[in-house]
C-alpha cells in the first residue's frame, strides 16, 4: 500500500467500511471548549472521510449521475470540505496534519477509489498550488491562504499552459513588470483545472523589460480571487472527467511584491520542482482508482455464474483478473516509492526521469 508506516491506508481498505468507529457527522478536527483545534489521529482522519464519500456517492446520490454532469452540487462540496482532506498538504506550523507524503497520498487514493475527477480535483489544489506555496511562498502568504483552506474552505489551482503553448511552457507570453503597487500581470491561459472555481491561483508568467520584450526565467504570483482581474472568457465543454471546469482566462491583475513566489535558484528550476512533485504523485490516484475497479471485478465475476460455474473458474477471466492485480501492484510500488523518497522538503527539480516515467505508467 503506499504508506506501510501508516495503518490509516490499510484500515480503510481492508475493512471496506468503518464499522461504527467513525462518526460521518464529523471529519479531520474537533474544538475544544476554549475554541481551540484538535487535529484528529490520521487513521481516524482518513476513516471518516472514506465514510463520508461513501455517503455523499453511493447513498444520498447517484455516483454514475454525478460523473456525467458538470460539476459537483454545491452540497457534495460543502460535506467533503468539511472533512478538511486538503489539510493533508498543509505543515503543521500552519493548522494542517503536517505535509507528509505518505499521508496525501492516501488521502488522493481514498478520493479515487469513489470519484477519480474528485482525486484529480485534491491533486490539484494539493500538488500544483498548495505544496508551492509551502516551499517557496513568503510566511504571511502562507499563513492567509492555509488559513482560507482549513477554515473556509478554499480552493487553489495553478495556471501555466497558454492557447499558442501548451507543452512549450518556457515560450509562454504572459508578462509582468514593477509597478509602484507591485507587480502588474498580463496575458491569456487556457485548460487550468478549476477554472471559475479556485478562490487563490498560482499564476506564471515571464518578466518584461524597458522594451517590453519578454525575458526567459519563469515566475509564479499568488493572486486571490477576490481582487479581480481574472476574466473567464470561455468554460470548455470538455470531456472526460466532467466534474473539473477547464476554460478560457485572461489574466489582468496587480499582484503585491510579497506574493510573488521566492526561488531558491531560478524560476525555471522552481517550475521544474513544482511539475515533478505533482507527477510523482500520480500513483496516489491511480492505485486509487485500480483497487476500485479490481474489487469490483472480483465481485462480479463471483456472483456471475456462466455454465454452471463462477466466471472465476474461466482461464481468461482469470488472465484479465491477474492482469488488473498487476497494474494495481504497480501502482501501489510507485506509490510507495513516492511516500519514502518524496517528502515535501525534497527538491525534484532534477527527478525528471522518476517523475515521467511515474506520470505515464501511472496514467496509462
Amino acid at each position: 500500500m503506499i504508506n506501510q508506516a501508516s495503518k490509516g491506508m490499510k484500515s480503510v481498505l481492508d475493512n471496506g467500511s468503518t464499522n461504527g468507529t467513525a462518526d460521518s457527522s464529523a471529519c479531520a478536527t474537533s474544538s475544544t471548549s476554549k475554541g481551540d483545534t484538535v487535529i484528529q489521529d490520521f487513521e481516524t482522519f482518513l476513516l471518516q472521510y472514506k465514510d463520508k464519500l461513501s455517503t455523499l456517492f453511493t447513498k444520498r446520490n447517484d455516483e454514475d449521475q454525478l460523473a456525467s454532469e458538470r460539476g459537483l452540487p454545491p452540497y457534495v462540496m460543502q460535506q467533503i470540505q468539511s472533512c478538511v482532506p486538503l489539510s493533508t498538504f498543509i505543515p503543521s506550523e500552519y493548522g494542517g496534519r503536517g505535509g507528509n507524503t505518505a499521508e496525501a497520498l492516501s488521502m488522493l487514493e481514498v478520493s479515487s477509489y469513489q470519484s477519480l475527477p474528485l482525486s484529480l480535483m485534491m491533486g490539484i489544489n494539493g500538488a500544483l498550488f498548495l505544496q508551492p506555496v509551502a516551499n517557496y511562498a513568503q510566511d504571511q502568504v502562507k499563513s492567509n491562504v492555509f488559513d482560507g483552506v482549513i477554515h473556509r474552505g478554499k480552493m487553489g489551482g495553478l495556471m501555466i499552459t497558454e492557447p499558442d503553448f501548451g507543452s512549450d511552457a518556457l515560450r509562454m507570453k504572459t508578462g509582468y513588470r514593477l509597478t509602484e503597487s507591485g507587480y502588474r500581470v498580463e496575458g491569456i491561459k487556457h485548460w487550468a483545472g478549476l477554472t471559475g472555481w479556485a478562490d487563490y491561483w498560482l499564476i506564471t508568467a515571464r518578466p518584461l523589460d524597458s522594451k517590453g520584450e519578454l525575458g526567459r526565467d519563469v515566475s509564479f504570483f499568488v493572486h486571490d480571487s477576490e481582487r479581480g482581474g481574472i476574466e473567464v472568457e470561455e468554460v470548455f465543454q470538455n470531456l472526460g472527467l466532467y466534474m473539473l471546469p477547464y476554460g478560457r482566462n485572461r489574466i489582468d491583475i496587480n499582484v503585491p511584491e510579497s506574493d510573488k513566489l521566492e526561488p531558491r535558484s531560478t524560476g525555471i528550476k522552481m517550475m521544474l520542482d513544482i511539475l515533478h512533485r505533482s507527477r510523482l504523485q500520480f500513483p496516489g490516484m491511480s492505485t486509487g482508482f485500480l483497487r476500485r475497479m479490481l474489487d469490483e471485478a472480483l465481485e462480479h465475476c463471483k456472483t456471475r455464474f456462466v455454465g454452471g460455474a463462477s466466471l472465476l473458474n474461466y482461464d481468461q477471466v482469470k488472465a484479465r483478473i491477474a492482469s488488473l492485480q498487476s497494474h494495481f501492484t504497480a501502482s501501489s510500488a510507485m506509490a510507495f516509492f513516492t511516500s519514502r523518497n518524496v517528502p515535501l522538503t525534497q527538491d525534484t527539480s532534477r527527478m525528471d526521469l522518476a517523475a515521467n516515467s511515474i506520470k505515464s505508467v501511472s496514467t496509462d
